[in-house]
């Protein structure tokens, strides 16, 4: 009885403890409700048609009216003749965009902080984010028009004398992944920049000045100050990065991609449009998109474990 006392006065103690600091910030939380509101529409009510993976949905009926199948989408995706390949594609097209795209907004933004010119360093900054702001139909035009037979590069490589027939780029699976990771890499590089220059902005000026004292130079301050001061910031998104492993993209795909190089471009996402949206198979798209969720869910936690413990960050 004793100890049944003692456990609802420190739950009515964490009750009150909460309450008096709600109390505390109600005009924080008034200003939230409608962001609060807005989540919960449209971020968690959605979550209610992952039940459309368990069951034979037949649209126009409620999922519940829907006859239960278990995991039957789950164990036709795995036996899918299909899995490796769109499996291999997904984790080499965002593998390659961690090891090429992570390191380089990381190194842009070191690079921009050692300008010291501010209307040219603005200048730079500038023209690195304009290639967020186009869409990937045009830039994916641009592409056709730089790499195609009768394109830009071709052409050079023709009176450069080091092809003797044009080479059709875009048509041969081998390019694909150099292409797209170059493409995703020139379109982010400088947004994905923003970030790592505002850490570094909030580094102690005093760290650099004791630098230059101690004798360190420009490449010593970056590794020795700059680095160690936005460790956490490059912890964090490199969590965030490898849990979204399994989104290898879904626009680039779609507009760069060809039947004859299906076999290299083909991702988990443009493979759950195609059986949901294309073919109505809404069941196993739904099944093929929780798999994707529960891998990166689970990645997200195994990455930060490993990052707090061997590197001393802690992230989330």
């Amino acid at each position: 009885m004793a100890e049944l006392t003692t456990q609802t006065k420190k739950t009515e103690t964490k009750f009150q403890k909460a309450k008096r600091t709600f109390i505390k910030e109600k005009e924080v939380w008034l200003i939230c409700i409608p962001m609060i509101i807005w989540v919960l529409i449209f971020c968690y009510y959605p979550m209610y048609g992952n039940l459309m993976a368990f069951v034979r949905y037949i649209p126009g009926k409620s999922i519940f009216e829907c006859k239960f199948v278990g995991l039957k989408y789950f164990r036709q995706f795995f036996e899918s003749p299909d899995f490796k390949m769109v499996l291999r594609n997904t984790l080499s097209i965002s593998g390659l965009g961690i090891l090429f795209g992570f390191p380089a907004p990381i190194i842009l933004a070191l690079l921009i902080n050692e300008i010291k010119n501010k209307h040219f360093k603005k200048t730079v900054q500038t023209i690195s984010y304009l290639p967020h702001f186009v869409s990937w139909v045009v830039t994916a035009s641009l592409l056709f028009s730089f790499l195609s037979t009768d394109g830009l590069l071709n052409e050079i490589l023709l009176k450069m004398g080091k092809i003797d027939n044009p080479i059709s780029f875009l048509g041969e699976g081998k390019y694909f992944w150099t292409i797209l990771t170059s493409a995703n890499i020139w379109k982010e590089v400088g947004w994905s920049s923003i970030i790592y220059l505002s850490a570094i902005a909030g580094i102690d000026s005093e760290l650099y000045d004791a630098g230059a004292v101690d004798g360190l130079g420009r490449f010593g301050m970056v590794w020795h100050i700059t680095l160690p001061g936005i460790r956490n910031t490059i912890g964090l998104l490199f969590v965030l990065g490898l849990g979204g492993i399994l989104n290898a993209g879904f626009e680039q795909q779609l507009l760069l991609g060809a039947p004859q190089t299906r076999e290299y471009w083909d991702v988990i996402d443009t493979y759950s449009y195609r059986y949901g949206i294309q073919m109505g198979n809404y069941s196993y798209a739904a099944a093929v998109g929780i798999f994707k969720s529960v891998i990166s869910f689970a990645l997200v936690l195994l990455v930060n474990k490993a990052v707090k413990k061997f590197f001393d960050v802690t992230v989330i």
